[in-house]
């Protein structure tokens, strides 16, 4: 089964803070805690072991709410032994995260959750003496139903077409048995597909909110690796957050830490996009189908868009009576998942791993230990019969890597008998210019700038000769160039990594029940190299 790996920053589809944070650039060096090389997991391991959130009685807390979040589940015994090893010391986790996407959302939800099964396989060989678990942690509690409401099957949006409010683990399944019927037209009479029809079946429609349909669908798909899937919706847990949210409340120490790293980021280089700004209060409140920010004016909080209102001891007596209904935003909630888990790493996205690069200080500042952060893996997966195609039209791994625009550039001059390339031309130009200017430095300033407004003209000239035979020569080529144009986009579907857009359905009606083991057997999270794979 070939494989290739590529840098990330060779694929040009990685931001420049991705690309230094992978470089190890000293300048990022004091935005995280521990680069995710193996052996920097024993000082990991070891200061995990000493800090309080990890003590025996935070521990009972956690193996009780899972043992109570999987009481319907049909786990595996590895899943159930897991959750159960989470009750000693000497276990820890490895952590990835992902919202609710309507069957799972773009195929990198595989890529994460792979990433994170064989790092704890990896882990545990290099330490045999401790223990380590595979962690899913849900977002059930986002809100933004737009993001995960549909998915992406053979060009063709499957939407989940419904009005939704309040955090999106509790919405009713309603209406999914119909996304069902669409979608069972789509994917045929293969076993391959009656498999996807059931578990989609199974999923939404047997199961009667997001969360309970989310876990059922990723325990199918990972229970036989011992995936624990943790939903943070959960009151036993959030008793463990109560000191967190009240800092947050009262002192608003995220705000001020958030916003100073951010602005060390930029000064480190402007090209760092910020991912995420911090709000006063990064809290939002749960209840009755709502989630609503948490304002505070004046010693007076708030729900934002309710009437709901209280003053600071009213405040508190409602965190410590329902802490259930306080929920950590985006940027609060790896603070969250720290304080539950005995982790040592988090592995995410790009995105995800720039916002986590701004959450350091603030981690010092609440005293709570910062996990390594791993950058999952990426692939692009590629049939046997399109790696033949890549080799009878020429075209290399990397070379499905270019832009569109510069991958059928550079197929017209490959393919081309006539040389595309005025840079010689231009080369002769500016030397001819050179001895010009020469000429000009014996009389006035004013002959100077004519000889550069020339120089400028002719050389534009020959860029647009250029781009003129580069056009024509393409419209000669069409054929040769519309069949490699028409294999890259296969693999770079609108323009974006395969992993963005496809759904593992596609890859699933294909392959079957040997694609995850096959990912599984392939995918080096700690290789720091994306990954093209032919399957």
């Amino acid at each position: 089964m070939p494989t290739e790996c590529i840098s990330y920053h060779e694929t040009g589809y990685f931001s420049p803070l991705m690309c230094d944070y992978l470089a190890e650039s000293p300048a990022l060096q004091s935005f995280y805690h521990r680069f995710p090389r193996l052996e920097n997991f024993g000082e990991q391991i070891q200061e995990k072991q000493q800090s309080r959130l990890t003590d025996a009685s935070q521990r009972t807390v956690l193996v009780n709410a899972l043992r109570a979040q999987y009481k319907e589940v049909a786990a595996s015994e590895k899943t159930l032994q897991n959750i159960e090893k989470l009750a000693s010391e000497d276990t820890f986790t490895i952590t990835t995260g992902h919202q609710l996407n309507l069957f799972t959302g773009p195929l990198y939800f595989l890529y994460k959750i792979i990433s994170t099964i064989n790092l704890t396989t990896t882990l545990q060989e290099k330490y045999p003496s401790y223990k380590f678990v595979p962690i899913y942690w849900m977002a059930s509690e986002d809100h933004d139903f737009d993001e995960i409401c549909f998915f992406n099957f053979k060009d063709k949006k499957i939407r989940w077409n419904r009005e939704a409010s309040g955090a999106v683990g509790e919405l009713s399944t309603e209406g999914l048995a119909e996304v069902l019927e669409v979608f069972s037209k789509e994917l045929g009479n293969s076993n391959n597909a009656k498999y996807l029809q059931a578990l989609f079946e199974d999923g939404y429609v047997k199961h009667d909110n997001l969360t309970d349909a989310t876990r059922y669908i990723a325990n199918e798909l990972f229970k036989r690796y011992g995936l624990v899937i943790v939903d943070g919706n959960d009151v036993a847990l959030k008793q463990l957050f109560i000191p967190f949210v009240e800092n947050e409340l009262m002192q608003q120490t995220a705000h001020k830490k958030v916003l100073e790293t951010a602005q060390q980021l930029t000064e480190v280089s402007n090209s760092y996009k910020i991912q995420i700004n911090p709000r006063e209060i990064n809290l939002f409140y749960i209840k009755d189908g709502i989630r609503e920010r948490i304002i505070e004016t004046d010693g007076v909080f708030k729900v934002n868009n309710t009437s709901v209102r209280w003053n600071s001891d009213q405040i508190k007596e409602e965190l410590h009576t329902h802490p259930e209904r306080f929920s950590p935003n985006a940027l609060l909630r790896p603070l969250y998942q720290e304080i539950i888990l005995p982790n040592l790493c988090y592995i995410g996205g790009g995105g995800e791993l720039a916002y986590w690069l701004e959450l350091k200080s603030y981690f010092e500042a609440v005293n709570v230990t910062f996990p390594m952060l791993l950058l999952r893996n990426s692939v692009v997966v590629k049939t046997q019969k399109q790696s033949e195609k890549m080799a009878k039209l020429n075209i290399s791994n990397r070379d499905v890597f270019l832009k569109k625009d510069g991958f059928a550039v550079q197929k017209v001059k490959e393919l081309s008998d006539i040389e595309i390339d005025f840079s010689s031309q231009k080369e002769h130009l500016q030397q001819q210019f050179k001895h010009l200017y020469e000429l000009a430095a014996q009389t006035d300033k004013s002959f100077t700038g004519a000889v550069a407004a020339q120089e400028k003209k002719q050389l534009k000239g020959l860029q647009h000769l250029e781009k003129r035979l580069l056009k024509a020569q393409k419209r000669v080529l069409k054929d040769k160039v519309a069949r490699s144009e028409e294999l890259r986009e296969a693999l770079f579907p609108g323009n974006s990594l395969q992993e963005r857009r496809l759904n593992f359905s596609e890859l699933y009606l294909e392959y079957g029940e040997t694609l995850v083991p096959t990912l599984v057997e392939h995918l080096q999270p700690l290789s720091g190299e994306f990954l093209v794979l032919e399957l």
